[in-house]
């Protein structure tokens, strides 16, 4: 089992420093949150916790993740990194693929793809993007990114998209894999109709161990049981060596950790103390792997 940093809610100067000390200390990749703007009053609730209350607020930190996963490619050399998760439902596809396109290819295939639909009406209505059948519509953005994605002259012709035939160069050397994001039932036969791996938001070990069987069920389901799959675990409830080890007998491949919150520095604490975090976390997880 590999272990990724997420990097959520931390101060914008600390990311690249943050992305040189994890790879330094073999974390397997960083995880980038995407938010597009904070509402003052959101007309859904949060769906990750108990009282559907957002944990940030409208002075929180974020970061375009894509612009962040270029910045601190950079300055690294093997660390990967992907979106957990981008909200595809409030964006357009095209825009999107070329920058996808980008990143894989300026970090040197560096770079994973996970996607969500996104959960606040206002994201996509002040985007100019109803909110009504946004599962169908993000479906077809799926599409027409892979389709783009893999190279030459390509055109679509959907119920949302249309375009006829169009090239983005230089397309990726290596497949950007699709990570899928999302709880629901229809999240999860997402991921395991098109995905390359599902990835969780915060969940208990019991609650993500059924999970994990159900998408096992549904991608036999699909015919692609005999596909590679990874699962990005947020487990809340297990952690040190036991916990860890519990997660990968559940057949979680990343597990998905804050060392400096689990250390009690918190999101904004000071860079120096969050890489000492990251050091001592990889002491007792990273160095001596957990199968």
């Amino acid at each position: 089992m590999k272990f990724t940093v997420g990097i959520a809610l931390s101060p914008l100067e600390q990311l690249p420093e943050l992305a040189r000390t994890a790879e330094e200390c073999g974390f397997s990749s960083i995880a980038l949150p995407d938010s597009l703007f904070y509402m003052k009053s959101a007309a859904a609730k949060y769906p990750y916790t108990p009282d559907g209350s957002r944990f940030w607020g409208p002075e929180t930190p974020w970061v375009d993740p894509l612009i962040a996963a270029t910045a601190m490619a950079a300055v690294t050399s093997r660390i990967r990194f992907y979106t957990n998760v981008l909200k595809l439902g409030s964006r357009n596809p095209l825009l999107l693929a070329r920058q996808v396109g980008s990143v894989a290819n300026m970090s040197g295939n560096r770079f994973g793809f996970g996607v969500g639909i996104g959960w606040a009406p206002e994201e996509f209505e002040w985007c100019g993007v109803p909110f009504a059948r946004r599962g169908a519509r993000v479906d077809e953005m799926i599409e027409v990114i892979k389709l783009v994605l893999d190279g030459g002259m390509v055109e679509y012709h959907g119920e949302f998209f249309d375009f006829d035939p169009l090239q983005m160069s230089p397309a990726p050397t290596e497949p950007v894999p699709f990570y899928i994001g999302g709880h629901t039932d229809a999240a999860l036969r997402r991921a395991a109709r098109v995905g390359d791996g599902w990835t969780s938001a915060m969940m208990k070990f019991d609650q993500l161990r059924e999970t994990i069987d159900t998408l096992g069920r549904l991608r036999t389901e699909y015919g692609r049981a005999d596909k590679p799959f990874e699962i990005q675990a947020v487990c809340i409830d297990k952690f040190g060596r036991s916990g860890y080890e519990d997660l990968a007998g559940a057949s979680v491949t990343d597990a998905i950790v804050v060392p400096w919150v689990m250390d009690g520095i918190g999101f904004d604490g000071e860079l120096e103390a969050k890489k000492e975090s990251l050091r001592k976390f990889a002491a007792a997880n990273i160095d001596d792997p957990i199968i």
